[in-house]
């Protein structure tokens, strides 16, 4: 399949990165949200990297900041102190225009809740990442259509998300992720709302991804669809407890 062969068209952030430097390092990330007058400390002093073509399952119990410390590497969330670097960027000390660059040029994620937009079909929700990396309208439609095919969704292209069942737009989701060929792919339960069969094909096509290079980090409490990942960390309590 095309959108599995090409590459991003971006270049890498910095033309000099030696091969075997992480993508990804985190120094004594730590993040916390205001309750009451209390901190309730949901990231505390994470020390991780994430070399470039990783497959990388983080694990633990609900609560244990999995989707927190998923959305600071995704440059999602801001509200964190510690150092960063992404493809050598330092983006503790990016601005937030820069910060969504490198999101909207590298980064696909797979979020738990979807956040397909109502206002756009099935197809212009596909075409939007594709418009970020910088290809042509007869391209953003031609690869959108193409994936749409792969997902068994042509008849759903005109259609809206909200007339789509979960596990249908838990596949659009994973189709908008991975159709521009990001460098990244971030995935929250990737499979939590598709039958077994569906789960099956989207965690090998996630090991495909990964074996033609491109780095996928996933949450889950699937001890199956951690099986399909190279390296499974554990977070208790907001910190890294386990590695293997």
């Amino acid at each position: 399949m095309r959108w599995l062969r090409e590459r991003s068209r971006e270049q890498p952030a910095d033309r000099g990165v030696l091969e075997g430097i992480a993508m990804i390092q985190l120094r004594d990330i730590r993040r916390f949200f205001p309750a009451g007058a209390e901190k309730n400390w949901v990231l505390r002093g994470i020390d991780l990297d994430i070399k470039e073509g990783e497959f990388l399952t983080i694990m633990g119990p609900s609560g244990s900041g999995k989707s927190t410390l998923l959305s600071v590497i995704g440059l999602l969330d801001s509200a964190w102190t510690g150092e960063y670097y992404f493809l050598t960027q330092p983006v503790h000390r990016l601005d937030a225009k820069k910060r969504n660059e490198l999101n909207k040029r590298h980064i696909g994620f797979v979020f738990q809740q979807f956040h397909l937009l109502d206002g756009l079909t099935i197809q212009e929700n596909l075409e939007i990442p594709l418009s970020y990396r910088g290809f042509k309208p007869a391209e953003r439609a031609s690869l959108a259509s193409e994936i749409l095919k792969r997902f068994a969704l042509e008849q759903k292209k005109n259609q809206y998300p909200s007339r789509l069942s979960g596990g249908l737009q838990q596949l659009v989701a994973v189709a908008r992720a991975i159709v521009g060929n990001p460098k990244l792919i971030l995935a929250d339960e990737p499979t939590g709302n598709l039958h077994s069969a569906q789960a099956q094909e989207i965690m090998e096509l996630f090991q495909k991804l990964n074996e033609a290079g491109t780095t996928i980090v996933q949450v889950t409490h699937s001890e199956v669809n951690a099986a399909y990942s190279k390296r499974v960390i554990h977070l208790l309590d907001g910190q890294i407890v386990s590695a293997a």
